[in-house]
């Protein structure tokens, strides 16, 4: 038996706990790269907001911007009939901020360009069916950074209706608010979205605020205070992916942004120096950045390394892999009854997105491989009519889920994280296997959409929203020709009910 004195009492067991503890915080502390600081990058970004004219606007980004506003305004119509756009409605309804000037798409509601811009940014990421961010560099992850379009559009569209502004005045604001989105995703470490950020809440709010200050005509002392303010609203988590607090993070983006621009211009005070500050943006949410990926206009993000716009309503994850198993269908003319087993190899970041293996509804279903490979294998198609609840827990899709097996497969982690490799196995019962692979999809500036096919994309929607026709194809006309439209209140007025 030992003695008291060597007896490990809870006591004792505590204090060499917390030591422990101690030295490995200590070592952990250690082992952090020192902050870098690059003093004045808030301001550089601040100047570039300020200095950006519609005629520095290189004629292929303005373009490439004009496809992705139009596939924009599609998606929120589609997200005014979803569950969450019902909800959101009424949320404001119950607010009684319905009497102001900015239309919440797809309604006869108006209300305040904040509250206006929030219901739209849900809606347009409400099918996650909205355009996405590359990366060029090898460490970031998937390539995916993020949805640039959501947050700054609706916050843009809704300050510029408000405020009768023109289209070219909305296009010049646009561009300005995407670009230092894509750019401050581009630069903060990967860590950011690998622990749980969704940059689309975070870098999107920065894009709203500097879209709303270029509308305003602000100094750069004040708009580098609205990006200090929209930072400390930056927020959204990728646990939330799947519901509808993914497209809220969007909504969110937007609508702080403007809060950010309005109190700013009221004289409400913040840090200028927020993105590089050891307390600010890149250290708290990412724990370091790229201060040289912060090379604004040159190139533009819309020319290199490019947008995507989406082929499919689901995470963008999952095209690579849908187009080309699309491609394998519709080459071998296979049937789903021939299908023995699909196996989907991908880089190991993709299923940390990919979460939902057995969905059991549209949502997870939109983060789900298994889904999308199964819809694709029994209809041939996988649109905004396959992604939806009933589909989703159809007894021959859950069976279908089931032959879907999904992992990370060597040659796709070699190929690095700036691409979305994907290869697939399909076996069949006949003892056959046919193979694929893709890097990207269709969508993607390395086979990207037209504007006459984006327009298809934006009339399917609009069918899909029920939207009369006629308002639809002069949407599509008014996009075409948005820089010549004096009041943007023309083109809201398509999209009101």
């Amino acid at each position: 038996m030992k003695s008291a004195g060597n007896r490990l009492t809870r006591r004792k067991l505590a204090r060499i706990a917390a030591a422990g503890a101690t030295a490995l915080a200590a070592k952990a502390q250690s082992s952090k790269p020192a902050p870098v600081e690059t003093n004045g990058l808030t301001r550089k970004v601040a100047a570039f907001i300020v200095n950006t004219r519609y005629e520095s606007l290189p004629k292929d980004v303005i373009e490439l911007g004009r496809k992705s506003i139009l596939d924009g305004l599609g998606l929120a119509l589609v997200g005014s009939v979803a569950k969450s756009g019902e909800i959101t409605r009424s949320y404001l309804e119950s607010l009684g901020v319905t009497r102001g000037n900015a239309t919440v798409i797809g309604s006869a509601l108006k209300s305040a360009a904040r509250f206006a811009a929030f219901a739209n940014g849900v809606g347009i990421h409400a099918d996650d069916y909205d355009d996405t961010q590359l990366s060029a560099a090898p460490d970031r992850v998937y390539g995916l950074l993020t949805h640039p379009t959501a947050p700054c559009l609706s916050a843009v569209l809704a300050v510029a209706e408000a405020r009768r502004l023109s289209g070219r005045d909305l296009l010049l604001a646009y561009h300005t608010g995407v670009e230092v989105e894509c750019k401050i995703s581009e630069a903060i470490a990967p860590r950011h979205y690998q622990d749980g950020f969704h940059s689309t809440g975070t870098c999107g709010t920065f894009a709203s605020a500097t879209a709303v200050m270029k509308l305003y005509g602000a100094d750069a002392a004040a708009c580098a205070r609205a990006l200090s303010v929209a930072a400390s609203q930056a927020a959204g988590l990728r646990e939330n992916f799947g519901t509808m607090t993914k497209p809220f993070h969007a909504g969110r983006a937007a609508e702080s942004g403007i809060v950010a621009a309005d109190l700013v211009q009221r004289g409400w005070t913040a840090s200028d120096q927020i993105l590089e500050a050891p307390a600010g943006f890149f250290h708290a949410a990412g724990g370091s950045y790229d201060a040289n990926a912060i090379t604004l206009g040159r190139p533009w993000t819309f020319s290199s390394p490019g947008i995507s716009i989406k082929p499919f309503p689901s995470g963008s994850l999952t095209h690579p892999a849908m187009s080309e198993l699309l491609r394998l269908v519709r080459m071998n003319q296979i049937k789903a009854e021939q299908v023995e087993r699909l196996d989907v190899g991908t880089n190991r970041n993709v299923p940390t997105a990919l979460i939902h293996h057995r969905p059991t509804d549209s949502l997870q279903g939109k983060f789900s491989m298994e889904f999308c490979m199964a819809a694709l294998l029994l209809y041939g198609r996988a649109g905004l009519n396959e992604f939806t609840d009933e589909v989703v827990k159809r007894p021959e899709v859950q069976t279908m889920i089931q032959r879907v097996r999904f992992g990370v497969h060597p040659e796709a982690e070699k190929a690095g994280y700036d691409k979305m490799t994907s290869i697939l196995d399909l076996h069949l019962k006949d003892g056959r296997t046919i193979s694929g692979r893709a890097d990207f999809a269709k969508g993607s500036p390395s086979d990207p959409m037209s504007f006459d096919e984006v327009a298809s994309k934006f009339l399917d929607n609009c069918r899909y929203a029920k939207w009369p026709e006629a308002k639809a194809n002069r949407v599509v006309e008014s996009v075409r020709k948005l820089e010549d439209i004096p009041d943007v209140r023309a083109v809201t007025a398509l999209l009101s009910a």
